[in-house]
């Protein structure tokens, strides 16, 4: 696909466990994606954006995977002969318990959808076991034995282990001694365990299949899938487990204070404690950077183009000393009592921070090295990199002599006497939006911003000002309508500016108020907002397919819509 700068394109974020089908279990699946490359491309939007589809622990969150290659089951298509090994008398046996209907509104009830889809993927490989050896899936086990057969073993111990991804606190609580507790079973149970690898090693051959499937379908309709790779993994995860001496596991990875995020006191005070491990770089230089590399191959092998959350990590992050179970403990201490309880270790950026123009020289120098390896294993996909927050300013005019493209943040771009910068202005290697997965839609921010006062509410004027100039808008207040005469303006203004891709969030596209996330804090909502209607119904309204129809001509108009070539 041409992915070459040259070409401006549009591009739709769309969380795939937001989206709904009329027959989907509870969840978005790739079944949903292909609905929404067949809606979204007529409309103009030439690339999907979607978060990581990795598998995740308990807590559902994509950017806190528990393997680094391991694609999440709930993104499978499972229905009767999908896959083959699943009949319709199997089907219908294992969700004959399950009230579907209720189970496909509201937001994803993860309690009962991944059992529901792991119960129909277990009876689906008992039929596979009946059969002959099955030569694609046994080449793709030899092809992904780097990782498949660590990841397999931490898999089936985890279930054993009452699906706690804990494994500090299993009594197989390394990979050594999860080894020799193997070989000490019984012939017939070590049998059983082999098996039950097999299993998990089924379920992401048929995750192989579906997804190189609808990277293939969205080529055919000329659209280009973005895949995201989080810059950390869990600590609770089977890389970590496999390979702990690449991993600082005494630093929990986050971000520095971060004043915008009104949600959250602990992240405005001490900022984002995410608990991912930081990197021992040096140890995984010695291995020529397999683990990076083997994680590269695996998101270009079903995405033409992907994302790096947080790519300021490669080049130091910020640490702190403690997990992130502990931040309630934290919060209200100062910094004095903080070191009392750490024995003198702070929150701090490792491997070093900016301080000096030597220490940003040899972060400059590091982050280049680690990047390059990204790019050398990544070939054609093309590589994007999420460059928000502390950013140094060494990192940008680094990632673009390599040929990365940023983020702009239209309501965060300011130069440096605090004045918009127009989209005319924006580097071409660069892509534009109003707001990612994490943050509120421009429709919320509008309802917040006339809301009581209140220091969110004084946040969300401010933003909508400064959207408001990049849109060549007056300041808007009560007296605009949003649908009439905002939506319309700035959306103008995104696709018109001069960066590669413009990326609309679904719920901005839609003028609806759902957020996706709120960074820093366990909400039941993270992670399983639904959109209101399934794909296919979308814009059916007069209201909304109206703004749609405003959508396309705006994208025609500034040539992003069709390939140039």
């Amino acid at each position: 696909m041409n992915l070459f700068p040259n070409d401006k394109i549009a591009g739709l974020l769309a969380p795939l466990f937001a989206l709904r089908t009329e027959d989907d279990l509870g969840i978005g699946d790739v079944a949903a994606l292909r609905q929404l490359v067949e809606w979204a491309r007529p409309l103009g939007f030439r690339l999907i954006q979607l978060l990581p589809i990795n598998e995740t622990g308990g807590d559902h969150s994509a950017y806190n995977a528990i393997s680094s290659r391991a694609i999440d089951l709930t993104t499978l298509h499972l229905a009767p002969g999908s896959p083959a090994d699943l009949s319709p008398e199997i089907f219908d046996e294992v969700t004959a318990s399950i009230d579907l209907s209720r189970l496909r509104h509201g937001g994803v009830q993860y309690a009962i959808v991944k059992p529901l889809k792991k119960k129909l993927l277990e009876r689906a490989f008992s039929e596979f076991s009946r059969r002959p050896p099955d030569d694609p899936f046994r080449s793709f086990c030899a092809s992904e034995q780097e990782w498949l057969d660590d990841y397999t073993l931490f898999r089936v111990l985890m279930e054993q282990n009452d699906e706690r991804e804990t494994w500090d606190e299993w009594p197989q609580n390394s990979l050594a001694s999860a080894r020799e507790w193997l070989y000490s079973l019984g012939e017939e149970k070590r049998a059983q365990f082999e098996q039950r690898r097999q299993f998990f090693r089924y379920i992401q051959w048929i995750a192989h299949e579906q997804w190189r499937a609808v990277k293939s379908f969205a080529e055919e309709h000329g659209v280009a899938l973005m895949g995201d790779i989080p810059f950390g993994v869990s600590y609770y995860s089977a890389d970590v487990f496999a390979h702990p001496e690449a991993f600082a596991l005494d630093w929990s990875g986050g971000a520095p204070p971060e004043p915008y995020f009104k949600d959250d006191e602990f992240t405005q005070k001490w900022g984002q404690n995410w608990g991912i491990p930081i990197y021992h770089w040096s140890q995984m230089r010695t291995q020529n950077f397999a683990w990076w590399r083997q994680r590269v191959r695996g998101v270009k092998e079903t995405f033409h183009i992907f994302r790096i959350d947080h790519i300021l990590g490669f080049y130091r992050i910020y640490a702190f000393p403690w997990r992130p179970t502990r931040n309630p403990e934290f919060l209200p201490l100062t910094w004095e009592e903080m070191l009392a309880r750490t024995g003198g270790r702070a929150p701090q950026f490792a491997p070093r921070d900016d301080t000096t123009w030597e220490n940003c020289e040899q972060n400059r120098r590091e982050g280049e090295e680690y990047l390059r390896v990204v790019l050398d294993e990544a070939g054609a996909a093309r590589v994007v990199g999420e460059d928000l927050g502390t950013v140094p300013d060494y990192v940008r005019p680094n990632l673009h002599s390599l040929g990365i493209a940023g983020f702009k943040i239209p309501q965060w771009e300011n130069d440096r006497e605090e004045r918009t910068i127009p989209g005319s202005q924006y580097q071409r290697l660069s892509v534009s939006t109003f707001a990612t997965h994490d943050h509120k839609p421009v429709r919320a921010l509008w309802d917040e911003a006339f809301a009581e006062n209140s220091e969110t509410s004084e946040q969300a004027r401010h933003d909508l000002n400064k959207i408001a100039v990049f849109a060549g808008l007056p300041p808007p207040d009560e007296s605009i309508d949003y649908l009439r005469d905002f939506y319309p303006a700035i959306f103008a203004a995104l696709f018109q500016s001069e960066s590669w891709i413009a990326i609309v969030m679904i719920t901005d596209l839609l003028g609806r108020k759902d957020r996706f996330n709120v960074p820093g804090i366990s909400a039941n909502s993270n992670w399983t907002r639904r959109l209101h209607t399934t794909v296919k119904k979308l814009g059916r309204g007069h209201a909304l397919k109206r703004q749609l129809y405003l959508v396309r001509d705006l994208l025609e108009k500034s040539g992003r819509a069709n390939p140039s070539s």
